[in-house]
């Protein structure tokens, strides 16, 4: 009788350890059919299967994670093999688990809709990451290009477990701004992290591609929100970082404001303010221990494998036209094919309303089989 108790008590605690530990990178942990939405009011019809799932992924230290995102795949039949999958990455959507891709699409409040039923419109489907510590237990590692790459990666594969998707088809990997960091990352995180993926092209644009470089440029700008928010998602990536042990009583307010916060509310917390403000001692990211780091993820050190479309505004205000620059002569000095497009007089916003759906388009050209131009 003990010893049937033990065994019962041993698979009970067996029950109750997490699939994330056993399972492999991309495998599909659950999913359910929900309704999603392309406006707030609910009112415009969506006849599209929308699949919220949680999958395992790897952290930016090698650590087996589970991630949140969505599967949306389109109604319109595919009679030419597999259908298309576009493995999306958001731009910066907020730290809070309430800014989560898959909450926004099911709530209806997700600001880059139209780039995702643009896919729609041409029969493929999208995989859309919430990246991890978003919409799943723990904190954001916001800007961290290891993770976000790897959560892409294996948002894909996850997708071939979907109904109606399928492990062999054709992979466009989409994003911009901190999406075009988790774009840049996965190509050239592919070949060594998930070479089973079928990647057939990358189209990123507003690369922060050297976040220190981009961190020096908004350092007491208007975009000094998204500073201290990417000081955070490094804390939550790297624990050993000193953060919370430099920070003054203003700036632990302020960093826990940006940790609850979505980034229409980033933008408002401490605009305009100095990191140095905000700690106990002056060039923090400075150490020795946040540079280290900081290079880690710094992009064009890989040449990636797949095709790349990049693409940047010159006036962009919050990521600099030279990090794009920089990003482009890298990968080309490795012998990538990179088509790079600047953009004449256009911000960060303006770039991707106005070229978007031409980066699109390019994935579309990819799944077509056919040739690209690029431009090194």
């Amino acid at each position: 009788m003990q010893l049937r108790t033990v065994l019962a008590a041993v698979l009970l605690l067996s029950a109750l350890v997490t699939p994330a530990a056993a399972a492999a990178p991309g495998d599909l942990l659950s999913s359910r059919e929900v309704a999603w939405h392309p406006e707030p009011l609910r009112t415009l019809p969506a006849p599209v299967k929308a699949y919220d799932i949680r999958y395992r992924s790897t952290s930016a230290t090698g650590a087996g994670t589970v991630v949140s995102g969505m599967v949306l795949v389109s109604p319109l039949p595919w009679p030419n093999g597999p259908r298309p999958v576009v493995a999306y990455a958001m731009g910066t959507q907020g730290l809070a688990d309430r800014c989560a891709p898959s909450r926004q699409l099911q709530n209806g409040t997700e600001v880059e809709i139209a780039f995702l039923a643009h896919a729609m419109f041409q029969g493929w489907a999208v995989a859309v990451t919430d990246y991890e510590g978003l919409g799943t237990p723990g904190d954001h590692t916001y800007a961290v290009a290891r993770s976000e790459g790897r959560a892409l990666l294996d948002v894909a594969r996850a997708a071939g477990s979907v109904p109606g998707l399928s492990k062999d088809a054709p992979v466009g990997v989409f994003g911009y701004s901190q999406g075009g960091q988790a774009a840049s990352s996965a190509a050239e995180q592919w070949r060594s992290y998930a070479p089973d993926v079928n990647v057939v092209g990358v189209a990123a644009g507003g690369v922060p591609a050297d976040l220190a470089a981009v961190a020096k440029f908004n350092d007491g700008n208007a975009g000094s929100g998204l500073v201290f928010a990417a000081a955070a998602g490094y804390a939550s990536a790297y624990p050993e970082l000193p953060l919370a042990d430099v920070l003054t009583a203003r700036g632990k307010q302020v960093v826990d404001r940006i940790r609850s916060s979505c980034v229409a509310e980033i933008a408002l917390v401490a605009p305009f303010t100095r990191l140095d403000a905000l700690t106990t001692r002056p060039d923090v990211i400075r150490d020795p221990l946040w540079q280290k780091r900081l290079r880690e993820n710094t992009l064009g050190s890989v040449k990636p494998a797949a095709p790349v479309y990049l693409y940047h505004g010159t006036l962009d205000e919050l990521i600099p036209f030279s990090v794009g620059q920089e990003l482009r002569s890298r990968w080309c000095s490795l012998g990538a094919d990179v088509q790079w497009t600047p953009l004449p007089l256009a911000g960060h916003i303006a770039a991707v309303s106005a070229w978007g759906t031409n980066a699109m388009s390019w994935l579309g050209d990819r799944f077509a089989g056919r040739v690209t131009r690029p431009n090194c």
